[in-house]
């Protein structure tokens, strides 16, 4: 038991040692009452904050109330070829990558992403025969 108190003692000195006398002092020997206060009020501040930030302003959009940090991102659901919102994660990925949703990317670019990237894109008489948007 002494041998693991040598070595903790040796751990201790060279923490010490790199790192100074503050770096091995038990944290409560420099607390007091009046920090104690001090924190109690910093504690009562940062929860006053956090309630006002649960209280975010409103807007109207598209006949809806919505969070208006909502609003304020880029987040296009609509796919532009197809004029069809979604909210499936898979499309978001083709919209991050080909700035379509995944059934134009079937109908449209698998295949022929060169001349996607090059800029090539249906009109709307191509278009016809695909899925109507809302």
């Amino acid at each position: 038991m002494s041998q693991e108190y040598d070595k903790i003692a040796k751990i201790e000195q060279a923490i010490k040692k790199k790192y100074g006398e503050e770096a091995i002092k038990n944290p409560l020997s420099n607390w007091d009452p009046d920090k104690e206060k001090e924190y109690i009020e910093q504690i009562k501040e940062v929860s006053k904050n956090e309630k006002t930030k649960t209280k975010r302003e409103k807007e109207y959009y598209n006949g809806f109330l919505m969070d208006k940090k909502l609003l304020t991102r880029d987040n296009n659901s609509v796919c532009p070829i197809c004029n069809v919102y979604s909210f499936s994660v898979r499309d978001d990925v083709y919209f991050n990558k080909w700035e379509c949703c995944f059934a134009c990317y079937v109908q449209w670019v698998e295949n022929r992403e060169e001349r996607w990237t090059h800029g090539w894109r249906p009109g709307v008489e191509d278009r016809n025969g695909k899925r109507e948007g809302g």
